[in-house]
């Protein structure tokens, strides 16, 4: 069983990684149901245990999915879902929805998944507090969220997590946010901290990537901007190479190894690729070649946006 890290200032225990189930509803190119079953099984059996979906991912096919995956197995996962937007109406709606997606009475993580500019975050917490109380969440957390927002989220009931990404491709979280969620006893969770497949080196060109993956939108993977974020990848390269392991594993251990109150979200859809992050685990990083890695992924390293640029104003309010 892997290590164990705290999820929020409630004690609840869960995997120091965790799975993401964004890609089963095909942003990636396609998503194979029973594969991702599966993966969220495997992914027990060898202590991932915080699951992670959100009713935008296909419309509740990821939560459905994941309903099905963990179902006799309840009390082995610590489950997290996301709603789209912050009105209280549209919350009360939205987690019974969500619930019945996945087959259950609560969630153990409710997210807000971007913060709702039209909404007051207060009224928004306020609305999310009230589900604790009824019993349908169990912890409240939001997702890009800015250290003001995060500050008066919590002035009105405890966020047990923000969710927010970051890699060695995106390093600014680091001076804006870990001290707002250090402070505060917040978990990190990181979400694309393998940068959507880009430091697994495996991405050399857009022809790498499906017809209809949605990275292709995205500018960090596009023309020159891929380019010369490919050149950056060498000294990762090299330092898996002097381990023994992928570039996956050391950009995960990377993370793993910049605080405990951190917990970076994989991506995984298939069962193999379970096994191939616990790799992380293997790999014990020396201050050098954490050293080497910060040098070169610089928090302005990177070229390209993270995100399409219509999606970026969403980012950190």
């Amino acid at each position: 069983m892997i290590e164990q890290r705290r999820l929020g200032s409630d004690n609840v225990q869960v995997g120091a990684i965790a799975l993401g189930a964004m890609a089963f509803a095909g942003f990636y190119g396609g998503g194979e149901d029973e594969a991702g079953v599966s993966a969220i099984r495997r992914a027990l059996d060898e202590g991932i245990t915080l699951i992670d979906t959100a009713e935008a991912y296909g419309q509740g096919r990821s939560e459905g999915l994941v309903g099905r995956a963990i179902a006799g197995r309840r009390d082995e996962a610590v489950v997290a879902t996301k709603a789209s937007r912050g009105a209280p109406d549209y919350l009360r709606e939205a987690i019974d929805r969500s619930l019945m997606h996945l087959g259950l009475d609560h969630v153990d993580l409710y997210y807000l998944h971007r913060v709702d500019s039209t909404v007051p975050i207060e009224e928004t917490v306020g609305a999310l507090a009230d589900m604790v109380v009824a019993g349908k969440v169990r912890m409240i957390g939001l997702s890009e969220a800015g250290p003001e927002t995060i500050r008066r989220a919590h002035a009105v009931h405890p966020i047990s997590a923000l969710q927010t990404e970051y890699s060695l491709m995106h390093r600014e979280p680091e001076e804006l946010l870990f001290p707002v969620t250090r402070e505060l006893g917040i978990s990190f969770v990181a979400y694309s901290p393998l940068s959507r497949g880009l430091l697994s080196g495996r991405i050399r060109s857009t022809d790498d990537l499906p017809a209809g993956d949605w990275r292709r939108q995205v500018p960090r993977f596009q023309g020159a901007n891929l380019a010369h974020n490919v050149a950056l990848l060498a000294p990762l390269e090299q330092i898996a190479e002097a381990h023994g392991v992928t570039p996956s594993s050391v950009a995960l251990a990377w993370i793993l190894a910049k605080g405990e109150d951190i917990i970076p979200l994989v991506g995984i859809g298939r069962p193999e690729n379970v096994d191939r992050n616990l790799q992380a685990f293997q790999v014990n990083l020396t201050a050098d070649e954490i050293a080497t890695l910060d040098g070169v992924f610089t928090p302005d390293a990177p070229a390209g946006l993270r995100y399409p640029s219509g999606m970026m104003d969403a980012l950190g309010q």
